[in-house]
């Protein structure tokens, strides 16, 4: 079994110091192309309670899956039994892409998350971080797991301890020098490793972020109600959209990046330069009417590898549909939204019809 002598912080065989260990683990990081790496141990007793506290407000809404794990999301030993520290990695992911604010005023365009233009995250990360393990265990053996938004991980909460940045209003993390744009991942290891403390929290008196969010869904600083939030509604959400909230969602069919385009500190957003991240199909503005056009077979087709794929086709047609229910009546729009008025769906009929009444269509 691997034995660590943490009395003198020493690695068996030669291999060097901890502290040796965890500057190499960060230039190696870098060179993966991570802009950042931290690491922090894995108290979360404050987290913890936060995490409880949201559960019992019902702000997680149909995400069940935030509680059916129990302590493990936030006691990581309990998930990995060993774990004595994470190591946290940031990877900028704003891709060259049409203006997010140019998109969202004009009506007749589909607004889709920056992070979901391109390749999924998760793929992209994953395989980045997997070798970025094996490396540290090349040169120290130990028992480890990657995560990338695949498992109960606290990781807002784990990346500030690692000096990541600090928790915004919004509920994500920010960083002085990359804004909010950008993904997170870890490894859990049994390595004890030096730490790296967290880093102060600038957001001050700023509250753009909770006037910005169209639906009210930031109900108070680090509290944000999912049942209300557009990410939630367009991806999590199974079943229909509640109607009072169709039309403050806007063109947005896949996601919300609101609260991030007014933050201050995305002026110092990172663009990415991975090739996986750019856009792809053209989906950083293609209108709604053309995005509504697609059958189940081309929606598999040009969105396998995407994060949108996870939400089928018929979400997409639901969440194409309100948002154009919210645009204006064009010709094209009403005939592309009657085409679909008989749709095998129970839920894309339903949103349909709420469109066409939305325009004032008769018989609808």
């Amino acid at each position: 079994m691997f034995v660590m002598s943490v009395e003198h912080d020493i690695l068996p065989g030669g291999h060097g110091d901890l502290a040796g260990l965890a500057a190499r683990i960060k230039a190696w990081g870098r060179e993966l192309g991570f802009d950042a790496v931290g690491i922090s141990d894995t108290g979360l007793a404050e987290a913890e309670s936060g995490l409880a506290a949201w559960l019992a407000a019902g702000f997680h809404g149909q995400m069940d899956y935030m509680e059916k794990h129990g302590t493990k999301r936030s006691r990581p030993a309990e998930l990995l039994p060993g774990t004595s520290r994470v190591i946290s990695a940031r990877m900028s992911y704003l891709p060259d892409a049409a203006a997010a604010e140019a998109v969202l005023d004009q009506p007749g365009k589909a607004y889709i998350s920056r992070y979901a233009l391109g390749r999924d995250y998760h793929k992209v990360l994953r395989a980045r971080l997997q070798r970025l393990a094996d490396r540290i265990a090349a040169e120290a053996p130990n028992a480890h797991r990657v995560f990338v938004d695949s498992a109960p991980v606290m990781e807002v909460a784990l990346a500030g301890k690692a000096g990541l940045g600090w928790r915004g209003k919004h509920s994500l993390l920010l960083s002085r020098e990359a804004g909010s744009f950008f993904f997170l991942g870890e490894i859990y290891i049994d390595l004890p490793l030096p730490v790296d403390g967290p880093v102060e929290g600038h957001c001050g008196t700023c509250s753009a972020c909770i006037s910005a969010c169209p639906t009210g869904a930031i109900v108070a600083p680090y509290q944000v109600d999912a049942r209300r939030c557009i990410s939630y509604l367009t991806i999590e959400l199974h079943g229909s959209i509640p109607e009072a909230l169709r039309s403050l969602i806007g063109n947005r069919i896949y996601g919300c990046d609101d609260c991030q385009l007014v933050c201050p500190w995305n002026r110092f957003a990172r663009p990415t330069a991975e090739a996986d991240l750019a856009p792809r199909h053209g989906l950083d503005s293609a209108t709604l009417v053309e995005l509504f056009g697609w059958d189940e077979k081309q929606f598999a087709e040009r969105m396998a590898g995407s994060p949108i794929y996870r939400i089928g086709h018929e979400r997409w047609l639901r969440n194409i549909a309100v948002a154009m229910g919210n645009s204006t009546a064009t010709p094209g729009l009403i005939a592309a939204l009657r085409a679909r008025q008989g749709d095998s769906s129970a839920i894309v009929r339903e949103h349909v019809t709420w469109a066409l009444l939305r325009h004032g269509v008769p018989g609808a």
